[in-house]
């Protein structure tokens, strides 16, 4: 039997792909490293942490305790950090990890992607083969992680404006896309959600910046509650998409609204900000802040979610002006993946 782990699985580790000069992070690159710093200094308590690199340097400045933090460290070329979208996606199959290699085209052919397609194997060759994990090829779709939810008991959740988008499959239709995610995932049921956006978003509504499984029946989402604002309509809509969904034993979801975050903007232009982009680690749970009036409303949200984990945020405001949060740059692998 085969299916994709939950978030909440217990982990082996998590994965971050490090920032430098060459790559989008440039402009603001100080910033941008104090929060990666953050992010791995809070998933070394907990865990492992692997990280690649173009060249260890760059890790070891940025983190001169990397040792003492068990930190990995993996030498690889790279377009840019989005670790969410380029790395394996690990099942479990018979009890054993298998690591989906996916093709990545910078979400719908925006920006270029061939050196982060090389991550999964260079990082397999170097350090995950001889832990036992069988690598599986599956470049032949493009998927990537943040595009997907799974509640580990064979549900999916996804979004149509992403996977039905004609740059990433061509002219797969819903029907081909769902046999595709059944066949590498052993998922039973796939839902998706018609509405919902973010402004300044580039990946076609990923659905891990609108809408993320919880344990317990339980899913999180954005919700819009100022009519003024632009993203009412399409987050009311999708409120009741999500008010109209069934877990696989015919029971509604309980839904868990999050604040809409108030508009934050670059040089004019209104950033993809969402508490929905949020890390489960071993123990935690890693939300982003931005620095806004809403921050802590969203983390006494999450306190209340997950009783039973620490609630750690993060500021995350370097990384949405690229337009991306604290879930897209991390992607965890389930504790039977061993290094």
């Amino acid at each position: 039997m085969r299916f994709l782990p939950p978030e909440w699985h217990r982990q082996s580790f998590v994965q971050l792909t490090w920032p430098d000069e060459f790559t989008d992070w440039a402009d603001n690159l100080d910033e941008t490293l104090q929060c990666y710093r953050s992010i791995a200094r809070e998933i070394s308590r907990r865990e492992r942490l692997v990280i690649v690199t173009r060249c260890a340097d760059y890790v070891t400045r940025a983190l001169p305790e990397y040792e003492s933090l068990g930190i990995t460290i993996v030498e690889a070329e790279l377009n840019d950090t989005w670790a969410r979208d380029h790395s394996f996606i690990t099942v479990i199959d018979n009890g054993a990890p298998v690591l989906l290699d996916f093709q990545f085209n910078g979400w719908g052919l925006k920006f270029a992607s061939d050196r982060d397609n090389l991550i999964n194997r260079s990082l397999y060759a170097k350090l995950l083969a001889n832990g036992g994990s069988r690598y599986e090829n599956r470049l032949s779709t493009v998927l990537e992680g943040g595009s997907i939810e799974s509640d580990g008991r064979g549900t999916l959740l996804t979004t149509s404006e992403c996977l039905l988008s004609p740059n990433r499959n061509g002219a797969w239709d819903r029907e081909h896309i769902e046999a595709e995610l059944k066949s590498a995932f052993g998922a039973e049921r796939v839902l998706w959600l018609h509405n919902g956006y973010l402004a300044g978003d580039d990946t076609d509504s990923h659905i891990d910046t609108l809408a993320r499984f919880a344990p317990s029946g339980t899913i999180m989402y954005v919700r819009c509650t100022d009519e003024a604002d632009e993203h009412y309509a399409a987050l009311s809509r999708m409120e009741r998409e999500l008010q109209a969904l069934t877990d696989a034993d015919g029971r509604p979801y309980r839904l868990v609204p999050l604040p809409m975050c108030s508009p934050v903007s670059d040089n004019g232009e209104r950033l993809p900000a969402t508490y929905a982009n949020f890390l489960y680690v071993n123990g935690a749970v890693l939300v982003p802040t931005y620095g806004l009036p809403e921050d802590e409303a969203a983390l006494d949200v999450f306190r209340r979610t997950f009783p039973d984990r620490d609630i750690v945020g993060i500021n995350c405001r370097a990384l949405i002006r690229q337009h991306g949060s604290l879930h897209c740059v991390t992607m965890q692998y389930p504790e039977e993946v061993k290094l």
